[in-house]
């Protein structure tokens, strides 16, 4: 039995009520937010997720040389064409609770511990001045830090499977976050961002 076998027989279950949410303030205008066990059983959303989004490996331009990424991405501008149902029903909840109508999603597989994101913004999915970013862990965990944008001590996070991550405030603006390669090995991650169009406009 490999590792995502484990707990395969738990039904996927939403805590609606964000009961285990701890807020950190990074400083007077940004904030994170870390919800451990948002969803349980996730390890079902995990296995379809891999098997079935839309993956590509897409390139970015670094100091005027095109590199690969080194994951794998997954965008639906419109929610409506979401890999899952429990994704759909995931932004529902999220949109009530953080007052953002979130109807997009950006999703990341990150395939072993070699794969990474640099440190960045999510300027591609929100522009205003104040945002409200959900990310949800799947699968491994994977060190999750934040830094100021204008330097100065990282803040970490370990967000395990099923966690939620949600930066607010300034913090896209402010702030950088990164998922660093590791040297110990791990399993498969997929972090799941969910968007909002209202977010995109710039305010």
């Amino acid at each position: 039995m490999d590792q995502l076998d484990l707990f395969a027989q738990q039904a996927p279950s939403l805590d609606r009520a964000f009961a285990t949410a701890r807020r950190v303030r990074l400083d007077e205008t940004s904030w994170v937010e870390h919800v451990p066990a948002w969803l349980t059983g996730s390890d079902q959303l995990l296995r379809a997720l891999i098997a079935g989004a839309a993956w590509e490996q897409r390139l970015r331009r670094i100091a005027d040389r095109m590199m690969v990424e080194p994951r794998l991405t997954a965008e639906y501008p419109d929610l409506a064409d979401a890999p899952h149902e429990l994704l759909r029903t995931a932004a529902a909840v999220l949109s009530a609770h953080y007052g953002v109508p979130y109807d997009g999603l950006w999703i990341n597989f990150y395939r072993d511990h070699h794969d990474s994101t640099g440190w960045h913004g999510d300027w591609a999915t929100c522009r205003r001045e104040l945002c409200v970013v959900p990310v949800l862990s799947l699968g491994a965990t994977r060190r999750f830090l934040l830094k100021p944008r204008t330097g100065g001590r990282s803040v970490a996070l370990t967000p395990a499977a099923g966690d939620l991550i949600v930066m607010g405030g300034r913090c896209q603006r402010d702030w950088r976050h990164s998922v660093p390669k590791q040297t110990t090995p791990s399993g498969p991650r997929v972090s799941v961002n969910f968007s909002s169009r209202l977010q995109f406009q710039r305010s």
